[in-house]
């Protein structure tokens, strides 16, 4: 198995070391690069030699993680960012998705959910970390109208989208409605032209300002 090469920015150095020695434990994940502003790490960033996974604090002095998710992917396209995020940062979690964010997890989170959330995002996947989905349909408001009108979605489609909001593979949902993978495949194509995300982090974003997902 290949070695993933990981960047890590943020502006504790006792979190990034931290997570560093966590990582080390396993000759799957190597540190390649260490930031502790969004500045530093565009600065550092070589776009021949990227990172597979990048995990971005989303608040940092000089450059924060939304602008340094920005630059970092008109400077490599495609480029795979999971943000990293404290309680209550959840009005940040749009701007972070709109910015190319492809993952979300709690600085708190277990090294299994860490190292899950790379492997996820490493894989072409998005990651959203179950406590970061209930956190924003927490503080959705219950009484504020849909934003979408979600009539135009069909049950099938409704389901799919269940699935893809608990993070199940195409595989995983098409064995889970007992129907075929490529269906699955259309649906997913679907749901993204009928909501207008871009990617399947929007889609899921889209599914929680709509209230179409529970925790």
């Amino acid at each position: 198995m290949d070695t993933l090469q990981i960047a890590l920015v943020d502006d504790h150095t006792l979190f990034r070391n931290g997570l560093k020695l966590l990582l080390g434990n396993s000759p799957r994940y190597n540190v390649m690069l260490e930031a502790s502003n969004g500045r530093d790490f565009i600065d550092n960033l070589a776009v021949g030699n990227a990172p597979d996974v990048v995990l971005m604090d989303i608040n940092m002095p000089v450059m924060n993680g939304i602008e340094a998710t920005k630059a970092a992917v008109e400077k490599v396209p495609g480029l795979k960012i999971i943000a990293l995020s404290m309680f209550g940062e959840e009005d940040y979690y749009y701007e972070m998705i709109n910015a190319g964010a492809k993952g979300f997890l709690l600085k708190n989170s277990d090294i299994k959910d860490v190292t899950e959330a790379i492997e996820q995002v490493a894989a072409g996947n998005n990651y959203f970390a179950p406590e970061v989905l209930y956190n924003v349909i927490k503080r959705f408001n219950p009484h504020r109208e849909a934003e979408t009108d979600t009539t135009t979605l069909s049950k099938r489609e409704h389901q799919v989208l269940q699935g893809i909001c608990k993070g199940l593979s195409n595989q995983e949902i098409a064995d889970t409605l007992f129907i075929s993978k490529r269906t699955v495949d259309k649906h997913r194509s679907n749901l993204l032209s009928k909501t207008n995300s871009k990617n399947t982090a929007e889609l899921i974003m889209y599914a929680i300002k709509n209230k179409l997902i529970s925790i």
